[in-house]
Order: C-alpha cells, then structure tokens, then sequence
C-alpha cells in the first residue's frame, strides 16, 4: 500500500513536476491549489504528510501548518518555500513543522524530508503500542496483586476464625471437665 501526501502549492506547474517526483518515490498524491482547498482536502482524507507551499493566496502554508496542527497534531507537515528566509523557517519548525526546505526542491532533500516524517509518524505508533502494552500489564499485574492481597486476607481471617474455635473449643473442653 502507498503511502499518501497532501500536496499543497498555487503553483501549477510544480505541483504536476513535485506530484511526479513524489509518485516516483512511492506516494499516492493529493493536490490542492491553495490553502483553503489543501484544507478541506485534509479534513476530507486526513492524510499523514503534508507538504505545502508557504507563499499563496486566500491562505498560505503558515496558517495551514497552524490550522493542520490544531486540528491534527500528529500530521506531519513539510514546508516549501522559493524564499530562503530563515526566520520563516524557523517560524515553521517552531509551529512543529517537521521540515523546510528552499525552491528549487531537490529530490534527494525532499526524500530526506519525507522519511524524517515516516520515522516520526512510526517512532509514535510505536510508543502508542508500547504505551498500550505496559497499561495492559499493569492491570493485569495490579489485577493479580490484588488477588494476591484478597487471598492473604481470606487466610488470615480463616487463621482467625480457627484460633478462635481453638479458643472456644479450650474453653468448652475445660467447661465439660468442672
């Protein structure tokens, strides 16, 4: 099964060249035209990865990423830009972007960026499994422990019990002598 990638950018004529680049790597591509369009794609499909442009109208890649993030946290974004603005940049990573990467793409830092995003999207339904894992077994021990204690005190009550009829059977028998 592919793995599938919202793309994002009002630039046509990368979209069709990145929607190759990213079907020759494996992906089933989603596009959208702007912002408001990659949106409502999302919401539609939430898909895993996205990548979009930064600079387009009605909404750019900036409040999507935040719009994406709010609504989607785990969704991983990956951001384009034809502008090498490193306070953009940092911008986007501080908004938990998981890359950002300058116009022309290159093809081998787009495949860096997209198994960044894989490994973190597998690294966190590793730890969910793993966190799933530990919660089942500490019920399962607090299950026993508490058995454990229930059995314990059933003994001690049934030591109880029986001092108290060798108590009673003591004094009866000493009863019955007199």
């Amino acid at each position: 099964m592919k793995d599938k990638v919202l793309l994002v950018d009002d630039e046509e004529g990368i979209r069709k060249v990145l929607g190759i680049s990213l079907e020759d790597l494996g992906y089933q591509v989603t596009s959208a035209a702007d912002g408001v369009q990659g949106l409502a794609l999302f919401r539609q499909h939430l898909l895993p990865i996205v990548i979009t442009d930064i600079k387009m109208p009605a909404m750019d890649g900036i409040d999507l990423l935040k719009q994406i993030k709010e609504e989607s946290p785990d969704t991983e974004v990956i951001m384009l830009t034809g502008h090498g603005d490193m306070d953009l940049a940092i911008e986007c990573l501080k908004l938990e972007a998981t890359d950002f990467i300058t116009k022309p793409i290159r093809d081998d830092l787009l495949e860096i960026a997209l198994k960044r995003a894989k490994d973190k999207i597998r690294m966190r339904r590793q730890l969910a499994e793993y966190t799933q894992h530990l919660e089942r077994m500490v019920e399962e021990k607090s299950a026993r422990l508490l058995e454990a204690e229930r059995l314990a005190a059933v003994g001690q009550a049934v030591e109880g019990l029986s001092a108290a009829f060798k108590d009673l059977a003591g004094a009866l028998d000493s009863d019955i002598r007199f």
